[in-house]
């Protein structure tokens, strides 16, 4: 064997032995289990909420028809591009608060949260101006099928009104997880998730306001879960200081998350580009790919429910120089949410037509559905392993490399190979859906390696504001 092919065979080797003993350790000495549950299954129904939202969403979308299925499907992927920053500040916001927290530092916790608050209102007056303003224009540009176009603006339109109370709600429940108060995190979702269904089917099928009244119904929960989380935040503002420094330190560990969200999101976008080229059933092959989507998602928010927690733990162990527990505590995330992941996985796959049949009356959007579900959820156990790896990289604030990794995955692999497979080479969606699963593989390759390297551990400390 060369000597280099060697070098990288003991390489893997050691490496992948290094993760194998890791593993056997957090296991024998059940680290935390119940403070990890204690995180977890809020996050999970929280989580769970997101979905059953999204699931009534393509419900009553796919009542009114494939085309306004489809178009809801874009807008949605929009509407998370809209808020990118909120989610990327709230990224930061755990990061800094739940060390904070820990560390006993009340004051800075107390300028901490003021200054996320100002952040997340600032920027979310601007987005929801911006969204109102440019709606049109935006979808107008993009190479999609011209009925899409009509139904898909005036639901972006009105999300954009949302975007506001969204980033409120974002940097809120960040707080409310990292300061030990998950449960009123777990009410103020409760609510609006309860509104946002009864909303969606009073407005949509009860109102002329029709589709619209999907979003509509987004944009009223989301206003009231704001209100409802200020005020269980108000005990942690006191007086109003802002700190230029706590800002910067918040943006800078949010910057590349914002980023990652930026390749996510224009991933997406262009995924669905890229399946609006396939010479037959594309309209019905988007409308199956927002149906999987929201299916996976049944999968998908659990893990990143794991992610979220992980995050918190990691953070308030670090916030009490605590660095070894800290690494254990992410594994062990990671380890819980792969074997609930893997269970849900398996009851999604043997109940899959009966699933897709209920989203669709389309014969032709049930049957790519079903084989989205077939090939895409085969790898959804290493999707969680490498997302709730990441959520601990993230609480230690080295969301850097999670960026990396996921840009990587993304635009190295999982557009590129669509586009070549898919369509350069006419293997059409099984293709698309094939390259989704090695973009995942490639991410959870280099978030083990990154994560069981240690290295964020060492550089963990520098990123405590003192």
């Amino acid at each position: 064997m060369p000597t280099n092919a060697y070098g990288n065979y003991k390489s893997t080797i050691s490496f992948l032995e290094k993760i194998i003993m890791s593993l056997k350790e957090t296991l024998r000495n059940k680290f935390q289990i119940k403070e990890i549950w204690s995180l977890s299954w809020p996050m999970a129904l929280i989580m769970f909420y997101e979905f059953l939202i999204g699931l009534t969403d393509v419900y009553i979308a796919g009542k009114f028809g494939k085309e306004i299925q489809a178009a809801y499907g874009l807008a949605f992927q929009l509407y998370f591009a809209f808020i990118i920053i909120g989610m990327a500040l709230g990224v930061g916001i755990v990061s800094v608060s739940s060390r904070l927290f820990t560390s006993g530092k009340t004051d800075k916790l107390n300028i901490a949260v003021n200054s996320s608050l100002a952040l997340a209102i600032v920027s979310g007056m601007f987005f929801s101006l911006i969204g109102v303003l440019f709606s049109g224009d935006l979808i107008n540009t993009l190479h999609i099928p011209q009925e899409l176009k009509a139904y898909a603006i005036p639901f972006l339109t009105i999300y954009s009104l949302g975007f506001l109370f969204d980033y409120i709600l974002l940097s809120t429940n960040g707080i409310l997880r990292s300061c030990a108060m998950i449960k009123k995190s777990l009410w103020v979702m409760s609510v609006v998730c309860v509104m946002n269904v009864a909303l969606n089917f009073a407005l949509a099928l009860g109102t002329p306001l029709g589709y619209k009244g999907i979003a509509a119904a987004t944009v009223i929960s989301l206003f009231a879960g704001s209100i409802l989380s200020i005020f269980y935040v108000r005990k942690l503002v006191t007086g109003f200081k802002f700190s230029l420094g706590i800002v910067k330190e918040i943006l800078n560990i949010s910057w590349p998350s914002g980023l990652l969200q930026v390749f996510w999101q224009i991933g997406a976008v262009v995924l669905f580009l890229i399946l609006s080229m396939l010479p037959t059933h594309n309209v019905e092959i988007i409308a199956a790919l927002t149906n999987g989507l929201k299916i996976e998602s049944f999968i998908f928010l659990p893990a990143f429910a794991f992610n979220m927690a992980s995050a918190v733990l990691v953070g308030n162990l670090l916030g009490k120089n605590d660095k070894e527990n800290a690494f254990r505590g992410g594994v062990a995330t990671a380890i819980i949410g792969v074997a609930i992941v893997t269970v849900l996985t398996i009851i999604i796959i043997f109940n899959a037509r009966h699933i897709a049949g209920f989203l669709s009356n389309n014969d032709t959007v049930v049957n790519e559905s079903i084989r989205y579900i077939y090939i895409a959820l085969l790898f959804e156990p290493i999707m969680a392993w490498g997302v709730i790896l990441g959520g601990g990289l993230s609480g230690a604030g080295d969301t850097r490399s999670v960026m990396i990794v996921t840009a990587l995955g993304i635009w190295c692999v999982r557009i590129p190979l669509s586009y070549i497979f898919g369509v350069y080479f006419g293997f059409g969606a099984i293709a698309i859906w094939w390259s989704m699963n090695f973009s995942i593989l490639t991410q959870a390759i280099f978030l083990s390696k990154r994560y069981f390297g240690r290295r964020w551990i060492a550089q963990a400390g520098n990123r405590i504001a003192d």
